[in-house]
C-alpha cells in the first residue's frame, strides 16, 4: 500500500509541476520556493500543539487549492503560484513519508509514526 500512495503522491508532485509550467514565472522560482512551506515547522518552538497546528496549515492539500482557485478567481499569478507551491510541497513531503502531524508530536503524522523501527 505504501508504494500505491507514493505514487499517488508522486502523480500529484508531477501536476503541481504542470500547473506551474502554465504560469509565466522563470522555472527557478519553483526551485527557490518549494521547501517555503516547512516555515510551518516553526510553530515547534510554542510547543507540540501549536506547532502541528502550524505546520498542518502549510501543508493542507484544501488549503492549497483554495488559495490556487482565488488567485484564479482574482486573476492574480502570484497567488496561484502560492497555492501551486503548497499544493507540490505537500505531495512531495508525502512522497517522502511525511503527512500532517498529530498534536502528540512531530513524529506522528497521518501516515503513520516517523519513528525508526
Amino acid at each position: 500500500m505504501k508504494s500505491v500512495i507514493q505514487l499517488e503522491e508522486l502523480a500529484l508532485f508531477l501536476f503541481g509541476i504542470f500547473l506551474f509550467n502554465q504560469l509565466h514565472f522563470a522555472w527557478w522560482w519553483f526551485l527557490v520556493l518549494i521547501l517555503t512551506p516547512d516555515i510551518g515547522m516553526i510553530g515547534y518552538a510554542f510547543g507540540p500543539k501549536f506547532g502541528a497546528w502550524s505546520y498542518n496549515i502549510f501543508h493542507h492539500r484544501a488549503i492549497a487549492i483554495s488559495t490556487y482557485l482565488l488567485g484564479i478567481y482574482l486573476t492574480n499569478p502570484t497567488v496561484q503560484l502560492a497555492g501551486i507551491i503548497l499544493f507540490s510541497h505537500a505531495a512531495m513531503d508525502r512522497l517522502m513519508g511525511y503527512g500532517l502531524k498529530y498534536e502528540t508530536g512531530f513524529k506522528d503524522t497521518h501516515l503513520g509514526s516517523l519513528e525508526k523501527k
